[in-house]
Parts: C-alpha cells; structure tokens; sequence
C-alpha cells in the first residue's frame, strides 16, 4: 500500500507493533463502507455508475502495477462523504512477475470469487472485474448471488454457471449491458479494469453526496 498510491486506494499512513500484533494505521473515510450503504438502500443507478468507475480506476492503476486484489467486495469499498471511493484491505492481494503472471490460490469471499478462482485454474488480474460486477449486482438488489446458500453450494454453483441470468434481476438495460462486461465466464471475453472504464454505461455516473 505504501508504494502503490492512488486517488482511489485508502492511503496507508504508518504502523505499530503493538503486543505482538501489527495496527495498521489508514487514512480515515467518514462515509463508512459500501457496505454499510447497501444493506441499509438501494443504491440509484447514477450512484451505482460512479462507484463502479472509481472502483475501475483503482484497479486500473492496481493492476497496470502487477497487483491483484483478490477481496473486492462491497465491505472492502469505503466512501468518503465528499464524494471519494477508495479500496481497501489488501490482507489478499497478490504481486505478479514475469515468472508469475498467473495465480492459483482458492482465496476471497466466496460470493465474490470469480468462476476460475473457485474452480482452482490459473487466474490473473480479470477476477477482480468479475468480483466488481458481483459486487454492481450487491449495490442494485441489496446482496450478491447465493449469499443464501451454504459456501459449498455457492462455489459449485458459481463454478458451473457464473451468476444467474441478470435479465432476471430487472436491473437497468445500461447496468445489465456493463455487468454482463463485468460476469464473463469466458475469461477473455470479461472486459478488463482499463476496457470498462470506456463503457457507455459510466457515463451516467452522478456525484455520490446525495448518499449521505
């Protein structure tokens, strides 16, 4: 976190070791997590476009880094009450090489995974952009897909369909259209971080204050 600053990453400040455990020190976001948003309204469709395009250029800059995030989930988005959205917790992130370019690890929330990741195959920085998609449909229903069902059943189910079929979910034509960018099984038909950021669907993006 300290060498990867950017607008739209929480700014890590210092730490201490303090009986044996290390505190983190962070920049502080009063408007509190995405989270906490979610689960109390449903979010507009202008609200949900601008955090989807801060969430987008963070990852952008992440992941242009070599970074991926592995956890982006709505209680790991924090809100500022001047308008700003910033990515936190990066307990899981993981740094790529030229020696490394892919992952394998079973690692993130399992609602949140993205079907290779459950499914143990290589996997690179789109499992994030899936993760933002699942996390579009937390902001327009108010949870993500199987949150209901056991962690097995989730993994199984994420694993042979993906999500369920979003025209379903009556969501916006626009939102719908920018998910289904976000939630390609196919891996190299998922938009990545730097694709999304040109979809029309961004554009109808409206300051957050009204949030709060």
């Amino acid at each position: 976190m300290s060498e990867n600053k950017n607008a739209n990453i929480v700014t890590y400040l210092e730490s201490y070791l303090v009986n044996e455990a290390v505190l983190l020190v962070l920049e502080y976001m009063d408007g509190g997590s995405l989270g906490d948003v979610v689960s109390m309204r449903r979010m507009a469709v202008g609200h949900i476009a601008t955090v989807c395009r801060e969430c987008l250029q963070g990852l952008a800059f992440l992941h242009a880094n070599q970074v991926i995030h592995r956890d982006i989930k709505s209680d790991n988005i924090l809100l500022g009450r001047d308008g700003s959205v910033k990515l936190a917790d990066f307990g899981l992130c993981a740094l790529l090489s030229p020696e490394q370019r892919k992952r394998r690890s079973m690692v993130g929330t399992t609602c949140w995974m993205a079907p290779e990741v459950v499914r143990r195959e290589p996997y690179g920085p789109k499992v994030d952009t899936w993760s933002l998609g699942i996390v579009g449909i937390e902001m327009a229903t108010g949870e993500p897909p199987y949150v209901r069902e056991t962690s097995d059943r989730a993994n199984f189910l994420i694993g042979k369909q993906g999500v369920p079929d979003l025209h379903k979910l009556r969501l916006r034509p626009g939102l719908c259209e920018f998910l289904g960018c976000c939630l390609q099984m196919d891996v190299d038909r998922r938009g990545s971080a730097k694709e999304l950021l040109q979809h029309p669907f961004l554009q109808s993006a409206e300051p957050l204050l009204s949030l709060f």
